[in-house]
């Protein structure tokens, strides 16, 4: 049996369930914010249906969590009609511009699509799939709908913690952005946990949809105004792409795993993961394994490496690419991928299979009504607040999700205008013996499918209630090869919960080599070494979702790792990535500077330039040229913090929210204070 950390004090079930099951008789919503739930509730009982309400809530959480979700995103939804007994899928994901192509990134110097900033943006999905819904789906009419998030947005509610300091970090990533600061930082600042904020932009865009439908954000005033801002901030999202725009109706696809059958929207999102990693686990006697054991969590992640790999080679816009959807959730392609494994160490790289023969944020929401109805409903900006981008007044932010596109034109993820990217959100459902069993989903990017199958498994195989199945400590492996082309080849890193014990983090890093590391929240996961230690390495970036892979460097050089995001830097003292070095060749790596300690901020960056007046070397985005003549410009932050030094003895409050901020202030006086020398 595996260690645990303690968890609740409780007179039944399992230690670690945070409160008993919820159980009601005549309807029930689960989302991520209290004010949310209490809406999609309130909705119920005025006679709306699962649909109403689970619109209702996702209205509102754009408003009160807009750090994840907002109308300048996408959607996916499974809805169960009871009635007809019948289950259906909805992809309200949105497609590249027509002025985004492959020449223009290739004409611009460009190897990958920057984001944040105008370039990612794709056509936001959401609203077209919350009256796609609606239409089919809906009882209420839509201003019964929208109408408490409209109140909320006029009179304000008080911001949680959670999200008060996410709003922070995406502020001092984002603020820059035109209209960002106007709509989400009136005071100057972003409100602080238990103010009262009000976002009357987005109280009016609302009421828009309620008086002209769908149509007046991709066809009236709403899109004019995208347009109208889009081109004159440098994008490439106009009006005509926001008018072509239609969410599709999908068939769900499905596999059976010990008798529960498991469905997921097909490609261009990720679910059909979840199968392949549920078809391969099939084939273990999970349950004898033990929950939380080390036996488990290696199979597992070896499991899923397997599964990135064909995820990173086939998953695309299936009305672009051809993607065996059939041949991968198979039973007979699970069984000769398993074959592969290896139950005594950790693969450091997989090809994908012949089947022909992994930075964001998200809210998930689940709504049950009175006559049996469900809703499994997804939604995000893709990475935090998004883009950035903020058009007019319309009080919200569009998505980056087109950053998620290759820029390899030879993938079959790569760019084309009118194409989908791929896409992290998924939403989850559960048929059993040919009745509705669970409606269900997860948040954080990759985590998504590793998150489902960890459900799953928890009740099956380790009898678990649906409580203790959500509560109970999870395992995240990151680094898998991706869809925009980058590669694994030293195996990722594992990511273990507090609730795992110690016996079984060592049997993991131990005997079968996996490089792991432990958070209380697998939501605050930072960018990581290269099978390195982190002995050397003072502080790592806490809320990776708003700057990721930002660290401090004690006393060591630096060094820009290609393969993965270009935000990324590590310690070239461990031997692992001398190896990796090695491997890539000079032409990949900047050039390689001492510091004392430096502290990264998201950007694609080379070690070039200096601060005037200073022999310390400063980092410079070197994808907009005006940045080293020193000039200014909106696209991005270009001269990032100087190298600083820190004593020993601060070491233990380099890991704190309050030192978190105190970095965040000064990298703002920094970019802000300047002229010659520094640009933003």
């Amino acid at each position: 049996m595996a260690e645990t950390e303690p968890g609740y004090d409780r007179t039944t079930g399992r230690s670690f369930a945070s409160r008993s099951e919820i159980i009601a008789p005549h309807g029930m919503a689960a989302t991520s914010q209290p004010l949310a739930t209490q809406i999609a509730l309130d909705i119920l009982k005025a006679g709306g249906s699962a649909v109403d309400a689970a619109i209702a809530a996702n209205a509102a959480l754009g408003l009160m969590e807009p750090t994840a979700s907002g109308i300048g995103g996408d959607l996916f939804a499974i809805i169960w009609d009871a009635e007809r007994e019948e289950l259906a899928g909805l992809n309200a994901s949105g497609r590249a511009p027509a002025l985004m192509t492959l020449s223009y990134f290739e004409e611009n110097g460009l190897r990958s699509i920057p984001d944040p900033g105008p370039l990612p943006v794709s056509v936001p999905g959401a609203v077209d799939g919350w009256f796609e819904l609606h239409e089919r789906y809906g009882q209420l009419p839509i201003a019964d709908v929208l109408g408490p998030a409209i109140a909320y947005a006029r009179e304000g509610f008080p911001v949680s913690e959670i999200i008060a300091a996410s709003m922070v970090r995406n502020a001092n990533a984002l603020g820059h952005y035109p209209g960002f600061a106007e709509t989400y930082m009136p005071n100057g600042r972003m409100p602080a946990k238990g103010e009262m904020f009000r976002n009357p932009r987005l109280a009016e865009t609302y009421q828009m949809l309620v008086d002209g439908g769908r149509d007046a954000f991709y066809k009236g005033e709403i899109a004019k105004r995208i347009d109208s801002y889009m081109t004159e901030n440098g994008g490439l999202l106009r009006y005509e792409d926001l008018a072509a725009h239609r969410s599709e109706w999908v068939t769900p696809v499905s596999t059976n795993y010990r008798g529960w059958e498991v469905y997921e929207i097909p490609p261009n999102g990720q679910g059909i993961a979840a199968l392949q990693l549920l078809n391969i686990l099939e084939g273990f006697d999970i349950a004898a394994m033990g929950f939380a054991s080390a036996e488990y969590i290696h199979t597992f992640v070896e499991a899923k490496k397997l599964v990135y790999e064909d995820r990173a080679r086939y998953y695309a816009d299936m009305d672009f690419a051809d993607v065996p959807v059939a041949a991968l959730i198979s039973k007979e392609y699970a069984a000769a991928r398993r074959s592969l494994m290896s139950s005594e160490k950790a693969a450091l790289s997989h090809a994908a299979g012949d089947a022909h023969l992994e930075n964001g944020d998200t809210i998930y929401l689940t709504v049950a009504d009175k006559d049996g109805n469900m809703v499994s409903l997804i939604q995000s900006n893709y990475s935090g607040m998004g883009s950035g981008m903020t058009p007019g007044d319309l009080g919200f932010v569009l998505q980056d999700r087109a950053s998620l596109f290759s820029l390899d034109s030879e993938h079959p993820n790569s760019l084309q205008p009118g194409k989908r990217p791929f896409h992290t959100i998924i939403p989850g459902f559960v048929m059993k013996d040919g009745k509705s069993l669970l409606s269900f989903g997860v948040m954080g990017g990759s985590m998504q499918p590793q998150g489902h199958v960890q459900i799953i498994v928890n009740m099956p195989d380790f009898g678990m209630n649906l409580q203790e199945a959500g509560d109970a400590a999870r395992f995240r492996h990151y680094g898998s090869s991706q869809p925009t082309g980058e590669v694994m080849d030293d195996g990722g890193s594992l990511y273990l919960e507090s609730g795992i014990g110690q016996n079984v983090r060592e049997a993991l890093e131990g005997a079968r080599s996996h490089a792991r590391r432990w958070y209380r929240q697998l939501w605050w996961l930072p960018g990581d070494t290269v099978g390195g230690r982190a002995g050397r390495v003072l502080w790592r970036l806490r809320g990776a979702q708003g700057w990721p892979g930002g660290r401090l460097l004690e006393q060591g050089s630096v060094q820009h790792d290609p393969r993965h995001l270009p935000n990324w830097y590590y310690d070239d003292r461990h031997a692992a990535y001398r190896q990796l070095r090695g491997r890539h060749s000079s032409r990949h790596c900047c050039e390689q500077r001492s510091f004392d300690a430096a502290f990264l901020l998201p950007g694609r960056l080379s070690f070039a330039g200096k601060k005037r007046g200073s022999g310390q070397d400063w980092p410079i985005d070197t994808r907009d040229r005006r940045c080293l003549a020193g000039t200014r410009t909106r696209y991005r932050t270009c001269i990032l913090l100087p190298p600083v030094r820190y004593s020993r003895d601060y070491r233990a409050d380099l890991d704190t929210d309050r030192y978190d901020s105190q970095r965040a202030d000064e990298s703002r006086a920094l970019v802000q204070g300047g002229r010659t020398g520094q640009c933003r």
